[in-house]
């Protein structure tokens, strides 16, 4: 009853966005809208929601780091029925109305959706879809397009996994590159989902796969346009954006109007993180002003304008491990140049929740718990039901502490006007 009653709310909402948001799509490197004024996708991601990463929700650990993991451990210890009736109630607890409703108090205008494979395929009975496929992604959109939100579709999971991060749902598996069925499921996959929204205005875009570093950089590009001619088969009007290898995009060549249309590229920019550099003002200033002169952004805006196509910054944190202030003035002014370029950006992340809670050096999310708001680290393998129930619980009803820097300088009527030290 409850998912019926959604799939009327559902197609209610996709009338009412139909006639309110713009449909978005490329001019040469910018995001455009239907009439050809540039648009400014502003976005973060909804992390650990559709898939989940153990480290967002306080609960990182040798024995359990990825989703794969926990739902063997959980059709072990209480058979497939319970675990899915438990991974339902973990996302329909970790994004609520109360949820959906703060992230526009950020300036946003747009959600990156990460999603797994089995939320849409039976993994039982590969290549159908699921009695429930389309119940979490319908959810996100027309919560979305309540709030005048676009969403850009991302598949952060493929079966078989695109690397070995524990990321792609199952760590250290990889097999997505080397599993010609593998591929094949994934563009069936796409086929489904491009069917269903390539009438909704409020999807900008879909994110063909999430970091696919398992493989060489030529061998991603050559599979990611195979996968590109099976989504534009089935969908002619959306953006389909390209995923960056961790080298970057250039073997994907250059954009062939005659053979690819609306066309996008994804990379992350992780000033700060990752070996690139340490977190502070200087790395992110040397980013966003290109110093030397020639590198940094700058690298990109030329590579983009030979392209002739646009950007999608899919991933990026700036205000991770800084004061709260300086990383307020870094969100904003990394927005701002992005926005200056016609590219498309998204934090990570929405949501992270810590063992302590509050605006921890290490806190990833837009929002987090408050501050002696504990979130108990449990062994899956060991805790009761009704210990994994009131957990998951917890995470729909524990107080949060929104990052109220961020919001100010994204809601200011003025960037920063002392740009990190400059």
């Amino acid at each position: 009853m409850k998912k019926l009653l959604w799939l009327l709310v559902f197609v209610f909402s996709l009338r009412v966005a139909a006639a309110e948001m713009s449909a978005v799509s490329t001019q040469g490197p910018h995001w455009v809208k239907a009439d050809g004024s540039r648009i400014e996708l502003k976005g973060v991601n909804l992390g650990n929601w559709l898939l989940q990463e153990f480290w967002m929700m306080g609960q990182r650990s040798k024995e359990v780091d990825d989703q794969c993991t926990l739902e063997k451990i959980f059709d072990q210890r209480f058979g497939y029925s319970e675990r899915e009736r438990l991974m339902n109630l973990f996302r329909d607890q970790w994004m609520q109305q109360r949820d959906w409703d703060l992230i526009p108090t950020f300036g946003l205008n747009m959600i990156r959706l990460p999603f797994n494979w089995n939320l849409i395929e039976d993994e039982k009975n590969p290549m159908h879809l699921r009695k429930d496929a389309w119940y979490y992604l319908d959810l996100a959109i027309a919560q979305a397009e309540q709030r005048g939100l676009y969403v850009i579709l991302d598949l952060h999971g493929a079966v078989g996994s695109q690397g070995n991060e524990h990321h792609s749902g199952c760590a250290n598996q990889n097999l997505y590159f080397t599993r010609t069925d593998y591929q094949e499921r994934t563009a069936w996959l796409w086929e489904q989902v491009a069917g269903r929204y390539k009438n909704h205005t409020s999807v900008a875009g879909y994110s063909l796969l999430n970091e696919p570093w398992g493989s060489t950089q030529p061998h991603m590009a050559q599979t990611m346009k195979q996968l590109y001619a099976r989504v534009r088969a089935v969908d002619p009007k959306h953006v389909i954006i390209f995923p960056g290898h961790f080298k970057g995009i250039d073997a994907y060549g250059t954009t062939d109007s005659s053979t690819m249309t609306q066309v996008a590229y994804e990379m992350h920019f992780y000033p700060g993180h990752f070996g690139w550099g340490k977190p502070g003002p200087e790395v992110h200033r040397d980013w966003l002003h290109c110093i030397p002169a020639g590198t940094g952004l700058c690298e990109w805006r030329s590579r983009m304008q030979r392209l002739n196509a646009p950007l999608f910054v899919g991933e990026f944190q700036p205000w991770a491990d800084l004061d709260n202030e300086l990383g307020g003035q870094i969100t904003r002014a990394s927005f701002d140049a992005y926005a200056k370029e016609g590219w498309a950006a998204a934090l990570w992340s929405y949501k992270m929740l810590s063992p302590q809670g509050g605006q921890v050096a290490g806190n990833w999310g837009l929002v987090t718990n408050s501050a002696g708001q504990k979130i108990p680290a449990l062994d899956f393998s060991k805790a009761s039901l009704q210990e994994i129930e009131a957990l998951f619980r917890q995470f729909g009803s524990v107080a949060y502490e929104p990052h109220q820097n961020v919001r100010f300088w994204m809601g200011s009527a003025s960037g920063p006007k002392v740009l990190m030290g400059n």
